[in-house]
């Protein structure tokens, strides 16, 4: 197997949600791993495919222009504003891929936490089960820490989280990390390593791929999806 290493990209959230979806989807070598770091055009935030919209406006600022999006995938409220982004897609069959989802997301977050560790970030990963006493619906993805999240070992701090979803393609994993929470991280270097840990864990060759094309009209026709009311509202 080989991890495709694809180009950065800036977009609107629908847009970078509908990208992501797609990779999934339809992505032209359906055999490989891909990987992505993406931006945002402006201050965005994106919710888990479960929550209610009006739960999440509720836990929005007021007096702020932002974009907000549902994303594909679950998961809690994610503040986008001063985050660094990615989306890891997993083909279907491979072990990983076949793995728990609180398995492969710990798999995942031990890469990110020791590309984090080797450039100086005091990380760890949150391996105590999640009380059972706590709610276990999705809140606000940077305020409270899961079982196998990177926190900060110093603050406490979240550092990172993630949403999944399988379906018949494989695994989609939408990522966050707040960098504030990650101290003076060299994020060019971060990439690097990150990509070559996953590479290492997925046991694939790694190499730089261009963008995909996609079908004519799909890529607009899902951002014009997941721009909809009806979108919005879903449950």
């Amino acid at each position: 197997m080989t991890l495709h290493l694809l180009p950065t990209r800036t977009g609107g959230a629908a847009e970078n949600m509908a990208l992501d979806f797609l990779l999934l989807q339809r992505y032209p070598q359906a055999n490989a791993a891909r990987f992505r770091h993406y931006e945002w055009h402006r201050p965005a935030f994106t919710f888990g495919l479960s929550q209610s919209l009006e739960f999440v406006r509720a836990q929005l600022p007021t007096g702020e222009n932002f974009d907000l999006c549902r994303r594909p995938t679950g998961g809690g409220v994610v503040d986008h504003r001063d985050d660094w982004t990615y989306t890891l897609v997993i083909p279907r069959g491979h072990p990983l891929e076949a793995e728990r989802a609180t398995q492969s997301y710990r798999s995942v977050h031990a890469c990110l936490a020791d590309a984090l560790r080797a450039l100086g970030a005091p990380v760890v990963l949150k391996e105590r089960p999640i009380d059972e006493t706590a709610s276990t619906l999705p809140g606000v993805c940077f305020q409270r820490a899961e079982v196998f999240d990177v926190l900060n070992e110093h603050t406490g701090d979240k550092v990172a989280g993630a949403a999944q979803k399988r379906n018949k393609n494989g695994l989609l994993l939408q990522g966050s990390i707040w960098m504030p929470a990650a101290g003076a991280v060299d994020w060019a270097a971060f990439a690097e390593k990150f990509s070559s840990a996953l590479a290492a864990a997925l046991g694939a060759g790694m190499e730089p791929a261009p963008w995909p094309e996609f079908a004519d009209g799909e890529v607009e026709a899902l951002i014009e999806q997941y721009s909809s009311p009806e979108w919005m509202e879903y449950r």
